[in-house]
């Protein structure tokens, strides 16, 4: 995720993310939001339903596994862990890189799968000369 949006989320969710201040033998929240920004406006939907249900609740790691959104926090409720779920599944349904809801499928590239829509697709396919 870029740099603008890694802010906006740091700054409008301070306590969700105070893990991002720790070392990584802590907290890898210190490595920022492992994805792409196409999933930022989930992120912080996701964000704010957290912080309201769960004020102390603090994530752990934001990232991109298998084509999907994996948000992890420590100890938190089973409302906040089953809320986390739904987003994860949502994710599916969002294009990675530019946020879309249309023509998006699992893109796999070998061993890596990552969720896109079919203009990111050919986007990806002409920088891999393919």
């Amino acid at each position: 995720m870029n740099a603008e949006n890694t802010s906006k989320l740091f700054k409008d969710f301070p306590s969700l993310y105070k893990g991002h201040l720790k070392p990584p033998t802590e907290n890898l929240m210190c490595f920022g939001f492992e994805c792409g920004d196409g999933w930022f406006e989930l992120i912080y939907e996701l964000s704010k339903k957290i912080t309201e249900i769960d004020p102390n609740c603090e994530a752990v790691q934001i990232k991109e596994k298998f084509g999907g959104l994996r948000f992890y926090v420590g100890a938190s409720s089973k409302e906040v862990l089953n809320l986390i779920h739904d987003y994860e599944d949502k994710s599916y349904y969002i294009c990675m890189k530019c946020g879309s809801t249309e023509n998006v499928i699992q893109y796999k590239m070998g061993w890596v799968i990552i969720t896109l829509c079919s203009n990111c697709i050919i986007k990806v396919k002409k920088i891999r000369g393919e």
